[in-house]
Order: structure tokens, then C-alpha cells, then sequence
């Protein structure tokens, strides 16, 4: 069963297309790696899905615990290493808006740092998530 199609379409862009759904994403190579720039690289894919996985887990954590979490945003920074080429580290600072205990806030870090994703990353890329709890 295929999951994904990738087309590779020219100029160093490609299209992956959800079989199940049929979205798709195009990625192109970054300025500084002989691309245009114009939208996600597949490194920046890389750390959108931690990001998106950290933030799936805690809503997931919430709604078990039953926690209103009313909304979470945040950003992701990623930096590059070269010999190799490759993410040496991805930083996420997430604020969670809602009414958290300390206990709270404690399973909702540690089901992030858990996240597939996370799990799924050499240990040679550093991930440094910072958790940011704002009452409503």
C-alpha cells in the first residue's frame, strides 16, 4: 500500500502527494543549497513534523487528562551544520493558553519529548523544546 508519491518535477522541486487524502506539499531546495527558496526544504519538513508531532502528542495528553487546552502556537528554529550537510539542532518554544497544575504542565512536557518524531531522530540532532504555560 503506498503511502506517499513523490514526483520530482525539475529544478531541484518536488511533489509529494497523501495517497489517502490526495494533499500534496511541494518542497524546493533552499537559497543557500542552490534552490529558489519558494517554499518548505525537505529539512524544514524535518523539523515541521516534530514541531506538528510535539504539538499532536500534547493534544492528545490534554484531551486524556482532561485539560481544556485552548490553544498552543509557537515557532521552530533549525540549524544547519555542513560536513556533513544536516539539522545539528531543531529549537521549538510552544505557549500553551489554558489553566495548567504544575502536574499538568509536567505530563504535557513529558509526553512531548516523547513524541514519535522526537523518538525517531538520531541523538546527533539536538532538539530543545521550551514549554511556555499562559493562564487565559
Amino acid at each position: 500500500m503506498k503511502t506517499i508519491e513523490i514526483i520530482y518535477e525539475s529544478n531541484l522541486r518536488s511533489k509529494a502527494i497523501h495517497v489517502a487524502s490526495g494533499s500534496t506539499l511541494i518542497t524546493d531546495a533552499p537559497v543557500d543549497n542552490h534552490g529558489k527558496g519558494e517554499t518548505y526544504s525537505p529539512t524544514d519538513l524535518l523539523c515541521t513534523a516534530l514541531g506538528t508531532c510535539i504539538t499532536t502528542i500534547i493534544g492528545i495528553e490534554a484531551n486524556k487528562l482532561g485539560i481544556d487546552l485552548h490553544k498552543m502556537k509557537g515557532t521552530i528554529n533549525k540549524t544547519m551544520t555542513t560536513n556533513p550537510r544536516r539539522v545539528a539542532l531543531i529549537e521549538i518554544c510552544l505557549v500553551l493558553y489554558g489553566n495548567f497544575s504544575e502536574n499538568e504542565q509536567k505530563q504535557l512536557y513529558t509526553s512531548a519529548v516523547n513524541c514519535p518524531v522526537s523518538l525517531s531522530l538520531s541523538s546527533e540532532v539536538k532538539q530543545e523544546l521550551n514549554l511556555t504555560f499562559s493562564a487565559i
